[in-house]
Protein backbone atom coordinates (compact mmCIF):
# COMPACT_ATOMS: atom_id res chain seq x y z
CA UNK A 1 0.00 0.00 0.00
CA UNK A 2 1.32 3.42 -0.96
CA UNK A 3 1.14 5.58 2.15
CA UNK A 4 0.04 9.07 1.15
CA UNK A 5 0.49 12.22 3.21
CA UNK A 6 -3.25 12.44 3.92
CA UNK A 7 -3.43 8.79 4.94
CA UNK A 8 -0.49 9.19 7.35
CA UNK A 9 -1.93 12.37 8.87
CA UNK A 10 -5.28 10.64 9.48
CA UNK A 11 -3.62 7.52 10.92
CA UNK A 12 -1.46 9.59 13.28
CA UNK A 13 -4.54 11.50 14.50
CA UNK A 14 -6.41 8.22 15.14
CA UNK A 15 -3.43 6.57 16.86
CA UNK A 16 -2.75 9.54 19.15
CA UNK A 17 -6.43 9.74 20.12
CA UNK A 18 -6.32 6.04 21.03
CA UNK A 19 -3.06 6.54 22.95
CA UNK A 20 -4.59 9.41 24.94
CA UNK A 21 -7.61 7.30 25.90
CA UNK A 22 -5.54 4.22 26.77
CA UNK A 23 -2.64 5.99 28.52
CA UNK A 24 -4.16 9.17 29.96
CA UNK A 25 -7.70 7.92 30.57
CA UNK A 26 -9.47 10.36 28.26
CA UNK A 27 -9.02 11.64 24.75
CA UNK A 28 -9.21 15.03 23.13
CA UNK A 29 -12.34 16.39 21.47
CA UNK A 30 -10.57 16.79 18.11
CA UNK A 31 -7.14 16.07 16.63
CA UNK A 32 -5.54 17.52 13.50
CA UNK A 33 -2.17 16.33 12.17
CA UNK A 34 -0.04 18.08 9.56
CA UNK A 35 3.19 16.82 8.02
CA UNK A 36 5.56 19.56 6.94
CA UNK A 37 9.03 18.60 5.68
CA UNK A 38 10.61 16.68 8.61
CA UNK A 39 7.98 17.83 11.15
CA UNK A 40 4.75 16.24 12.29
CA UNK A 41 2.58 18.84 14.00
CA UNK A 42 -0.40 17.60 15.99
CA UNK A 43 -3.06 19.88 17.46
CA UNK A 44 -5.26 18.29 20.13
CA UNK A 45 -8.34 20.29 21.18
CA UNK A 46 -10.37 19.89 24.36
CA UNK A 47 -7.96 17.88 26.46
CA UNK A 48 -8.65 19.44 29.87
CA UNK A 49 -11.41 18.29 32.21
CA UNK A 50 -13.86 20.69 33.87
CA UNK A 51 -11.97 20.22 37.16
CA UNK A 52 -8.67 21.16 35.48
CA UNK A 53 -10.22 24.32 34.01
CA UNK A 54 -11.42 25.24 37.52
CA UNK A 55 -7.90 24.69 38.90
CA UNK A 56 -6.50 26.94 36.19
CA UNK A 57 -8.29 29.95 37.66
CA UNK A 58 -5.34 30.50 40.00
CA UNK A 59 -1.70 30.78 38.95
CA UNK A 60 -0.72 27.98 41.32
CA UNK A 61 -3.42 25.70 39.89
CA UNK A 62 -2.55 26.63 36.31
CA UNK A 63 1.11 25.77 36.83
CA UNK A 64 0.15 22.53 38.58
CA UNK A 65 -2.13 21.41 35.71
CA UNK A 66 0.48 22.32 33.11
CA UNK A 67 3.27 20.53 35.01
CA UNK A 68 1.19 17.39 35.66
CA UNK A 69 -0.13 17.12 32.10
CA UNK A 70 3.35 17.65 30.66
CA UNK A 71 4.83 15.00 32.98
CA UNK A 72 2.14 12.51 31.94
CA UNK A 73 2.82 13.00 28.24
CA UNK A 74 6.59 12.98 28.70
CA UNK A 75 6.34 9.67 30.60
CA UNK A 76 4.76 8.12 27.49
CA UNK A 77 7.07 9.71 24.93
CA UNK A 78 8.68 6.39 23.90
CA UNK A 79 5.21 5.03 23.04
CA UNK A 80 4.49 8.18 21.02
CA UNK A 81 7.76 7.88 19.10
CA UNK A 82 7.00 4.21 18.36
CA UNK A 83 3.54 5.13 17.03
CA UNK A 84 5.04 7.73 14.68
CA UNK A 85 7.74 5.34 13.46
CA UNK A 86 5.22 2.55 12.85
CA UNK A 87 2.99 4.80 10.72
CA UNK A 88 5.65 6.79 8.85
CA UNK A 89 8.58 4.39 8.78
CA UNK A 90 10.74 7.25 10.08
CA UNK A 91 12.58 7.61 13.38
CA UNK A 92 11.75 10.55 15.64
CA UNK A 93 14.77 12.74 16.39
CA UNK A 94 13.06 15.10 18.88
CA UNK A 95 9.68 15.60 20.55
CA UNK A 96 8.23 18.90 21.76
CA UNK A 97 4.91 19.64 23.42
CA UNK A 98 3.05 22.48 25.10
CA UNK A 99 -0.41 22.97 26.54
CA UNK A 100 -2.60 26.07 26.67
CA UNK A 101 -4.50 26.03 29.95
CA UNK A 102 -6.66 28.87 28.59
CA UNK A 103 -7.95 27.06 25.48
CA UNK A 104 -7.33 23.42 26.45
CA UNK A 105 -5.24 22.83 23.33
CA UNK A 106 -2.06 20.74 23.27
CA UNK A 107 0.45 20.99 20.45
CA UNK A 108 2.84 18.11 19.82
CA UNK A 109 5.72 18.40 17.38
CA UNK A 110 7.70 15.38 16.26
CA UNK A 111 11.00 16.12 14.47
CA UNK A 112 11.91 13.23 12.19
CA UNK A 113 15.38 12.13 11.14
CA UNK A 114 14.39 12.47 7.46
CA UNK A 115 12.23 14.81 5.37
CA UNK A 116 9.02 12.93 4.57
CA UNK A 117 7.76 15.47 2.05
CA UNK A 118 11.01 15.26 0.09
CA UNK A 119 10.71 11.46 0.01
CA UNK A 120 7.16 11.73 -1.40
CA UNK A 121 8.33 14.24 -4.03
CA UNK A 122 11.19 11.92 -5.04
CA UNK A 123 8.95 8.85 -5.25
CA UNK A 124 6.29 10.37 -7.52
CA UNK A 125 6.49 9.08 -11.09
CA UNK A 126 8.02 11.60 -13.48
CA UNK A 127 5.98 12.39 -16.59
Amino acid sequence: MNKTKGWMEAEISKALTKWEKDYLGRGSVSVKTDILRDLIIVSLQGILSAAEYALCETMEGLLSVKRNRTSLVESGVEDLKAIIQEITGEQVKNFYTDLSTRTGERIMVFRLCDDLEKKWANSEPQT
